[in-house]
C-alpha cells in the first residue's frame, strides 16, 4: 500500500512498477525474488498478488471496532491517560463508527464518575462532542489530583516537622543538671537546653503536657517591669531565668 501510494503517478507502466518494487526488497525477500523463475511475471499485479501470498502471515490484523468495548478507565488512572489510550486504539481501527466509539467510550468508564452520568443524559452527542466533554472534565480531574499530590507534600512534611519537634523535645528533656535558682540559696534539678528557653516555650506552649506554673509570690508593684517571663505570663524575670 505503500509502494503503490508512493508510485500513485506510475501506476500505469507494469513495467516500472515491477523493476522499482524489487529495488524496495531487502534481506530475507530480496532472496526470495531470486527464487521467482525468470519471465514468470506478466505485469504489476500477478507481482503483488505472488508477494502478498508468500508474506500474508506477516500481516498485522486489524482490530475490529468491538475491541473498543473491552477498553476500561483503570481505577488508579487520570481521565486524561483513559482518554489518551482510548483515542489511540480507534485510530488502528479503519472505518470505525462514531455512534459505536461514543458507546463504547462511555462503558469503559466506571458508572459512578461524574462523565458517565453527564454522557448519560446527553446520549444524542457526536464523538467529537463527546470528546469534548471528556477534555473538559479532564482538566478539572488534573485539579483534583494535582490538590491531593499538593495535600500528600504537605501531610509529609508536617509529619516530618513534628518527628523532628517530638525528637528534639526527648533530647531536650535527656540533658539535666542541677543548679540554684537565681535569688535563691536553695538548689533544683533544671534542663539544660542548647538553645534559649523563650524560643523552646513558643514551639511547646500549646502541647498538653507543658503546665503553667502557680502566680508568681510577691509584690507585684516591686518587681522590674523590664524584665518579662513569657512562662510565668508576669514581670519580675526573664524566660530564659
Amino acid at each position: 500500500m505503500h509502494f503503490k501510494s508512493a508510485m500513485i503517478l506510475y501506476k500505469a507502466d507494469d513495467a516500472l512498477m515491477c523493476k522499482v518494487f524489487a529495488t524496495t526488497l531487502r534481506g530475507a525477500a530480496q532472496d526470495w525474488f531470486h527464487t521467482l523463475l525468470s519471465a514468470s511475471i506478466g505485469n504489476f499485479k500477478e507481482f503483488a498478488i505472488i508477494f502478498t501470498k508468500e508474506y500474508t502471515s506477516y500481516k498485522t490484523v486489524r482490530k475490529h471496532a468491538d475491541h473498543l468495548f473491552n477498553l476500561r478507565k483503570k481505577p488508579d488512572e487520570s481521565l486524561r491517560d483513559y482518554l489518551r489510550r482510548f483515542k489511540a486504539q480507534k485510530a488502528n481501527i479503519i472505518g470505525c463508527n462514531d455512534q459505536v466509539a461514543s458507546s463504547a467510550f462511555k462503558k469503559g468508564l466506571p458508572t459512578e464518575h461524574e462523565l458517565y452520568r453527564e454522557l448519560a443524559i446527553t446520549p444524542s452527542q457526536t464523538l467529537v462532542e463527546v470528546f469534548a466533554t471528556a477534555e473538559r472534565y479532564a482538566l478539572w480531574d488534573d485539579d483534583c489530583i494535582a490538590a491531593k499530590k499538593a495535600c500528600k507534600q504537605v501531610d509529609h512534611l508536617t509529619k516530618q516537622a513534628s518527628q523532628k519537634s517530638n525528637k528534639f523535645e526527648q533530647k531536650a528533656r535527656g540533658k539535666r543538671r542541677s543548679r540554684p535558682q537565681e535569688g535563691s540559696s536553695e538548689t533544683g534539678t533544671f534542663t539544660e537546653f542548647a538553645i534559649p528557653i523563650h524560643l523552646i516555650l513558643a514551639q511547646v506552649k500549646d502541647k498538653l503536657w507543658v503546665r503553667r506554673p502557680p502566680p508568681m509570690k510577691g509584690d507585684p508593684s516591686k518587681r522590674d517591669t523590664s524584665k518579662y517571663c513569657a512562662f510565668h505570663g508576669e514581670h519580675g524575670h526573664y524566660t530564659n531565668n
